[in-house]
């Protein structure tokens, strides 16, 4: 399974064309997108394709995951949040199953404790082969039970276009990559990152159970 994952950039960042373009070059079969805007559905026109999209209530953006097949979003997990006040809008984690693997689809918060809780909440809900995958918002690594990072370690977006942090990540459990890249960034702020993975097969799971 080939998953790419790319912030959009919802004030002025990536075109339906740029993603369209994103798809042609890699042909994944499921594209995660943060701050997709309702534009964004139009990809379904230009590209072809299924479209699932998740609103962010209060915000004019959401999540989004487009698929080379049909595909049905099986679940929605509310995410731990901040209490104070002016903070964001409750976030939810969108979920997809396909050949039997559970995608999340995550626009984490900035707050690393927080995010941190986030992933933990993730995992607590979901079961056998899963992938995390998005814009983690977090610094430095993740440590989350039987999950790997295995996504690609270079920056993927430099805040203010200075300071350059590795904020697009890929955790797997029961899975492994074959391939990872970083894409360039086009419209958004963001660069679309991509990963192919696979089952890891049966006497490597043992040695990974034995290892934890």
């Amino acid at each position: 399974m080939k998953i790419s994952s790319w912030n959009l950039l919802h004030r002025s960042g990536a075109s339906v064309d740029e993603v369209a373009q994103v798809l042609d070059s890699e042909a994944p079969d499921l594209l995660l997108m943060q701050e997709a805007t309702p534009e964004i559905a139009r990809l379904k026109d230009v590209f072809g394709g299924h479209y699932l999209f998740q609103p962010w209530p209060g915000k004019r953006y959401g999540m989004a995951i487009w698929s080379s097949k049909p595909v049905e979003q099986v679940d929605t997990i509310t995410l731990p949040h901040s209490r104070l006040p002016g903070r964001f809008p409750i976030r939810a984690a969108q979920l997809v199953r396909m050949n039997d693997i559970t995608v999340t689809n995550v626009h984490l918060s900035h707050g690393q404790l927080l995010n941190r809780r986030q992933l933990a909440r993730i995992a607590d809900k979901t079961e056998g082969p899963t992938v995390i995958m998005g814009d983690f918002n977090a610094v430095g690594p993740i440590r989350l039970g039987e999950f790997s990072d295995v996504g690609p370690k270079a920056p993927t977006h430099k805040a203010q276009n200075i300071l350059p942090f590795r904020l697009d990540r890929c955790l797997v459990r029961a899975l492994e990559a074959t391939e990872t890249k970083i894409l360039e960034p086009l419209g958004s702020d963001h660069h679309p990152i991509v990963v192919s993975l696979e089952s890891i097969p049966s006497a490597n799971k043992n040695e990974v159970s034995a290892a934890s």
